[in-house]
């Protein structure tokens, strides 16, 4: 059986996915992405992660130890991702005021 976490990863990169391929609005595209990019963060933890794992920098006798590495991957990954984002929206907000639209057709359009 396919963990839940899995499933909610995948369902989520395909969302967005879907939103930034059938979309037409830059916020709605630049939400896609988002989406894309916390279902693959989740994915990375989700495969990092070691049922009864404990943190490798604990005292004691434990058997199984959850690596470190995917979950400071990821929060790596957030950080560049919120960067991202606020880059993608500032260029939006940017479109907007110069042709006073967010739809792409719109944007094309004016720019011939």
């Amino acid at each position: 059986m396919i963990p839940y976490y899995y499933i909610a990863s995948i369902a989520l990169i395909a969302l967005g996915f879907y939103i930034v391929i059938a979309k037409k609005n830059l916020i709605k595209i630049i939400i896609g992405l988002d989406m894309m990019d916390t279902g693959v963060n989740l994915l990375l933890i989700s495969i990092g992660y070691v049922k009864g794992g404990t943190a490798p920098i604990e005292n004691g006798n434990y058997p199984i130890y959850v690596d470190p590495i995917p979950q400071a991957l990821v929060l790596t990954a957030i950080v560049i991702g919120v960067s991202v984002m606020a880059l993608a929206l500032s260029i939006a907000i940017g479109l907007y005021k110069n042709t006073g639209t967010v739809e792409i057709d719109e944007i094309r359009r004016l720019r011939e």
